[in-house]
């Protein structure tokens, strides 16, 4: 059973978004407001502190460039580590077994 605490919204975000592979800073951005229907703001300042935070703890890691596919305008890219994946799966599962303990939404009381 994994005890790690809950990941914060950014930062369950920011993995998801690299679940699809390499990216970099503002695509990552971009992938997060959208996949959380833009309820979790992301501004530059913040979005790099959850990705240091990250980082430091061995869940992203920065991705060498390669010749071609990468946009040159863009800074660093960065992916997923393989605890990063495991952590991803942990929180899914606890997340679907928190819906799964709450069931569903009970009727009464609500007009």
């Amino acid at each position: 059973m994994d005890m790690s605490p809950p990941l914060k919204p950014a930062a369950l975000h920011i993995l998801r978004a690299l679940a699809d592979g390499d990216s970099h800073g503002y695509a990552i951005m971009v992938a997060v407001r959208k996949q959380s229907g833009g309820r979790v703001p992301l501004q530059t300042g913040s979005f790099y502190r959850h990705l240091s935070k990250l980082i430091d703890a061995g869940l992203v890691d920065e991705a060498p460039r390669r010749q071609n596919g990468d946009d040159p305008r863009r800074g660093a890219y960065y992916r997923l580590t393989a605890l990063g994946r495991q952590r991803l799966a942990a929180e899914r599962r606890r997340l679907a077994e928190l819906v799964a303990v709450l069931g569903p939404a009970s009727r009464k009381g609500h007009a």
